[in-house]
């Protein structure tokens, strides 16, 4: 504690752990929900009833689709993945922070923690994706919804989800680094959240409400809106599950969504190491 070691170093010693890292995310999965009644089946159960409620609200009471065929697939795709991401800046965030005595007691690589975190979310997250195509392919058999065929493209979702695994590593690194730091703003990481789900596409698509702005406010906001990195992952998500004209095949999204990915952990990794010899002291 207290001495940052070379980045190279320090990139071999993380990879070194990766057992480690594997078998403390799983185990922290199988036990955030062991004393409950259900179990692991809330694992399921949160994000289904998630969905629900949005489904009720916006799917059908406001009907927000805006222009989108199947509505319940596009909200159901939105929610399962977004709490992906949202439980990764949460769980980043309160890694180093939440973890001091551990820190303090055992010399290891920070970085294992928030990476552990992730981890454990993507091993909670494959079995819903399971449940989350099983609803999509429901979907297209309710009200006036075309059905939905599987296709060779839904082999390509585990693709889409191991770069939001990078993308959300990434994320959580930073934000590991960041309250660290200044403890108070794990505070505001909610409200914030709650902006990127509404701004992100999540539960409507809000590219279809920009293009009623002025002409000058929607050439601006449109690609903004567009090509941010939570909407790119849905994009493609979407593309891939829904077979829907408002979501077709595009190579551009998937290289954007490389790029998040990619840049994203680079630059996460390299914050959480410039902080490395600050964690776990007063």
């Amino acid at each position: 504690m207290g001495v940052r070691p070379p980045l190279l170093d320090y990139v071999r010693d993380v990879f070194s752990r990766w057992a480690f890292i594997r078998v403390l995310g799983t185990s922290t999965a199988y036990a955030k929900n062991q004393n409950n009644y259900l179990g692991q089946l809330w694992a399921l159960l949160n994000p289904i009833l998630n969905a629900t409620v949005y489904v009720l609200v916006f799917g059908i009471l406001l009907d927000a689709s805006r222009g989108v065929d199947n509505s319940i697939a596009f909200i159901v795709i939105g929610v399962f993945l977004f709490r992906f991401i949202d439980q990764s800046v949460h769980g980043g965030a309160q890694s180093i922070a939440k973890k001091t005595n551990l820190i303090r007691s055992l010399h290891f690589p920070r970085a294992v923690l928030p990476m552990s975190q992730v981890v454990s979310l993507l091993t909670t997250l494959v079995p819903t994706l399971v449940v989350m195509c099983a609803i999509v392919l429901l979907s297209g058999l309710v009200g006036s919804n075309e059905p939905i065929p599987v296709t060779w493209e839904w082999l390509l979702l585990p693709c889409i989800v191991a770069l939001l695994w990078l993308f959300n590593t990434g994320l959580a690194f930073i934000m590991a680094r960041i309250v660290a730091i200044t403890p108070d703003l794990d505070n505001i990481i909610n409200f914030v959240m709650r902006f990127a789900m509404y701004g992100s596409g999540v539960i409507f698509p809000v590219t279809k409400y920009a293009e009623e702005l002025p002409q000058a406010a929607q050439a601006i906001v449109e690609p903004i809106l567009e090509y941010q990195p939570i909407g790119v992952f849905l994009y493609v998500a979407r593309s891939i599950l829904m077979q829907e004209e408002s979501f077709p095949p595009s190579g551009e999204m998937w290289l954007w969504a490389v790029g998040w990915a990619v840049v994203t952990l680079v630059v996460g990794f390299i914050v959480f190491w410039r902080g490395e010899e600050r964690y776990g002291r007063d």
